[in-house]
């Protein structure tokens, strides 16, 4: 009777999850947006703006006063707002839905070193967590495995997808990578001290990162006629056809990550997480190390950091020319992954200027995963992936989206949440 009830459950769970709005068709017709306050993603706005996009690529950016020929259906966006789709970097979408049951999660494989291990086929464009990012102008995001001391890799999906296959972007873009802590505490559980403490075996767990990527070098610069799968996967790093994204942080780690790494022949390096990145910014500069920031909202990890640290650490990163994005990895991520552009919100707050606070989460995190030739920017000849803001996109009141596009396809924005709020604010109407 138990295994029945589990059994109903999960049967339960999934025919939920399934019940996702059908994805929208290719465009067919050409669309004109006039009049609105165009925000384009590079630092640049553009008043009273003209928006024309046709087969899913954007066909004129400029003033709505210029003498031009409006093309297929015109929208009339005066006191609107139009942005680039936002992307969400490090995110783990589609990989988990409910916490608590454990046949939705699928974002952690068995093993430490799983450079072969691709996310992308684990991804479920069905799920209800993923569709909810729509509404917000979430439109893209990187799809990241974890665990381990090598995760997986990524890849890049837009949001409105029948299936993983539909939905791909950009694939494999990414091998993950978590880098060893240099400080631990002692499991106070068994007695031991919990006091922070340097960690003995912080030298071996480097030097088995170092003989784990040179010996994929050596492997891949021989002639095996015995297949090895992991040291396969890892090619891309060294011929600069994927980025290693490095979870770390600490200054020592952060240092040790990108000088050990670069010196193994790794092309491509970017930080993720990066608590203690301000004071290598001369290191991540000269190597052109992007960095992906963890959300604002928490508390500093280092007692000795200022109050408003996780606030600031943005403006403090740009200022000295390093390339900033926004990842969501951490407590409820997948869930907070829809307050994406309140993150850039609360550092443009603290700082940043509010068209360089969006760059985190468009061109910048464009330029990062390596799709700016497509995305990020509202650009001739880009995809017409944007969406129109009743108000600032930016700040929790003024994010009302009323038409979104992805590839120029008119996709919906209802979901189960909306759902729920037409329900439940008809309640009391109908008395």
């Amino acid at each position: 009777m138990k295994n029945l009830l589990y059994s109903l459950l999960f049967f339960f769970v999934i025919a939920n999850i399934n019940a996702q709005q059908t994805p929208a068709n290719k465009q067919t017709t050409a669309i004109s947006i006039e009049g609105a306050t165009a925000h384009l993603g590079n630092g640049k706005v553009i008043e009273n703006s003209l928006i024309m996009f046709s087969d899913g690529k954007i066909t004129f950016v400029g003033s709505a006063m210029q003498r031009i020929a409006r093309l297929g259906t015109v929208i009339k966006a005066e006191g609107k707002h139009i942005y680039p789709g936002f992307i969400a970097v490090n995110a783990s979408l589609g990989l988990a839905e409910i916490d608590a049951v454990k046949a939705t999660l699928d974002y952690d494989e068995i093993g430490s070193m799983n450079p072969h291990v691709r996310s992308i086929i684990a991804y479920n464009a069905e799920s209800k967590v993923v569709e909810s990012m729509r509404p917000n102008g979430v439109l893209m995001a990187q799809i990241t495995p974890r665990g381990g001391v090598i995760s997986g890799t990524s890849s890049v999906v837009q949001l409105d997808a029948w299936n993983w296959e539909d939905a791909t972007f950009k694939v494999d873009d990414a091998i993950h990578m978590n880098w060893p802590g240099s400080f631990t505490r002692g499991r106070w559980w068994l007695g031991e001290d919990p006091a922070l403490k340097a960690d003995p075996k912080y030298a071996d767990y480097v030097e088995n990162i170092k003989s784990y990527l040179a010996n994929a070098k050596l492997y891949l610069k021989g002639n095996n006629d015995k297949k090895h799968l992991p040291f396969e996967a890892t090619k891309g790093l060294f011929d600069g056809s994927q980025k290693l994204f490095i979870h770390a942080n600490g200054q020592k780690e952060l240092t040790d990550a990108v000088t050990v790494t670069k010196d193994l022949g790794v092309k491509n390096v970017v930080i993720v997480n990066a608590e203690g990145a301000e004071s290598i910014t001369d290191l991540l500069v000269k190597h052109n190390v992007g960095v992906v920031l963890q959300r604002p909202h928490r508390n500093p990890n280092s007692e000795d950091d200022a109050y408003d640290y996780t606030y600031t650490i943005a403006k403090t990163l740009v200022d000295k020319g390093v390339t900033v994005a926004i990842g969501m990895e951490g407590q409820m991520e997948r869930m907070n992954t829809r307050n994406l552009p309140f993150y850039a919100g609360t550092f443009s707050a603290h700082g940043l200027d509010k068209e360089v606070a969006l760059q985190l989460i468009t061109s910048n995190a464009a330029n990062i995963l390596g799709i700016n030739d497509k995305v990020g920017t509202l650009e001739v000849g880009k995809d017409a992936t944007l969406f129109i803001s009743e108000g600032d996109a930016l700040d929790m009141k003024g994010n009302i989206i009323n038409k979104a596009y992805i590839q120029g396809r008119d996709i919906s924005l209802e979901t189960h949440h909306t759902k729920l709020w037409k329900r439940y604010s008809n309640k009391y109407k109908s008395k």
